[in-house]
């Protein structure tokens, strides 16, 4: 049964202990559970696994973790956005298991799925398949990728109804709504927050899935990097 929770930290507070591990949605910045991400940093919580695509940029999103020094493994297919991701896996203190991005999904959803493992072509020949077992399909190989089954999934969403269903809003979708199906104990931050229930064909994730949902605080959406143009006259090159 999905609880509305009063705060971030309360809809935590039950599952964060130390050296569990937590799947986060969010692709860059966007679709982040900010609210979640500081509550796991307030409660001082270490030793985590944090099996996310990235880990957002310096001070910001998942990166807060990072400054903090509470996360020991990270699961992720990107480093290149936040320096300090980078220094702490090559100076050794950051354990990292690179995973392809589609992989790293469909592992998601296998656990989510309760799918033990799946064969993939990608990554056989490359270190990602070193040490995980092989077999041969139809005159090819194939590598053998685990499925993931997190303690804890922390996921953003745009709406969430009194049932717990969860509809996501545009690119912010991304990782969501797998993390969403793979944690044990799955909270969720959402800016709007129903007392009735979302139309059946707007539910993105089914309330099943979701043990606790607090409404997220209202922030400015942050962009992870920002190109701009100087605008010109129509006909004129820029």
């Amino acid at each position: 049964m999905t609880m509305l929770r009063a705060s971030a930290r309360d809809a935590l507070a039950e599952t964060l202990r130390d050296g569990i591990t937590i799947a986060v949605g969010g692709f860059g910045l966007s679709g982040n559970p900010v609210d979640l991400i500081e509550a796991v940093r307030d409660s001082g919580v270490r030793d985590l696994t944090i099996v996310s695509n990235n880990m957002g940029v310096d001070g910001k999103g998942l990166g807060l973790l990072l400054e903090s020094n509470q996360v020991s493994k990270v699961v992720a297919s990107y480093v290149g956005e936040n320096k300090l991701f980078a220094r702490q896996y090559l100076d050794g203190t950051l354990e990292v298991e690179f995973c392809p991005q589609g992989t790293l999904a469909e592992r998601l959803r296998a656990g989510g799925a309760g799918i033990a493992g799946f064969y993939t072509r990608t990554g056989v020949g490359t270190l990602v398949a070193e040490g995980k077992p092989h077999a041969e399909f139809d005159g090819r190989t194939w590598v053998l990728e685990r499925g993931i089954v997190a303690d804890l999934a922390l996921v953003h969403a745009h709406t969430a109804d009194a049932a717990g269903n969860l509809r996501y809003r545009r690119t912010a979708r991304n990782f969501n709504p797998l993390v969403a199906t793979a944690g044990r104990v799955t909270a969720v931050d959402a800016e709007v927050v129903l007392d009735g229930h979302l139309d059946p064909d707007d539910v993105m994730t089914p309330g099943i899935y979701v043990d606790h949902v607090v409404r997220a605080a209202d922030r400015p959406k942050e962009i992870e990097r920002r190109t701009v143009r100087q605008l010109t006259a129509v006909g004129q090159e820029a």
